[in-house]
């Protein structure tokens, strides 16, 4: 696979696990009472908060799995099944609650730092973001294709970035039901990925047995 090949991969697939015109419904109603310089400032925090978290894990993942002497390939299996689940809500259009719950939504609305959790973790950098970027860390043959998937998470959180401080305008735009269709369409890309791991992890691990 080239590098740009290798780019719209990783950034396509971070893309459909962020799914930030998903997450802007949640965070419209957390910031619904907020002015506009309030809500861009959580957006700004929260992303960038976010991003941090994916950067963390994408050099350090690999040395969280050596530690607990996990297989890249285990984690492909159950990233794979975490993400299937979620992208199961997404296309019934429903809040996964492997991101976050209809509770944790209704006792965040009065706290100060919505910001910090639920938005940026695990709204943004869930669980099911940090296995991608593990695995695609994991996937990555040299230097270059890891400096590849570090340009992608910047796009992606870039884009997210945008989005979040545009949410309101965009929400006018297309609709509630706009983005439950975007919603249920990132679903089935993200229940398509979820199969790939969790084929090409189970693959792999029977040719090393």
């Amino acid at each position: 696979m080239d590098g740009i090949s290798f780019f719209i991969y990783s950034f396509m697939s971070l893309f459909v696990v962020v799914s930030p015109i998903s997450a802007v419904v949640t965070f419209i109603s957390l910031t619904s009472k907020m002015t506009f310089e309030e809500k861009n400032e959580i957006a700004n925090k929260s992303i960038v908060l976010a991003f941090l978290i994916a950067l963390f894990f994408a050099f350090a993942g690999n040395i969280i799995l050596e530690l607990f002497s996990i297989n890249v390939d285990s984690l492909r299996v159950a990233g794979g099944i975490l993400l299937f689940s979620i992208a199961f809500d997404m296309m019934n259009a429903k809040i996964s609650s492997e991101r976050i719950t209809e509770e944790e939504i209704k006792q965040s609305e009065e706290r100060e730092d919505i910001w910090v959790f639920p938005i940026a973790l695990p709204l943004l950098s869930g669980p099911g973001t940090i296995s991608a970027v593990i695995v695609l860390m994991g996937s990555a043959g040299g230097v270059d294709q890891k400096l590849i998937i570090v340009l992608a998470i910047v796009l992606t959180f870039a884009i997210c970035l945008v989005i979040f401080r545009f949410s309101r305008r965009i929400h006018k735009i297309i609709g509630y039901n706009g983005m439950l269709v975007f919603t249920r369409l990132m679903g089935l890309f993200l229940a398509a990925l979820a199969v790939d791991l969790v084929s090409t992890g189970a693959l792999n691990i029977v040719r090393n047995i």
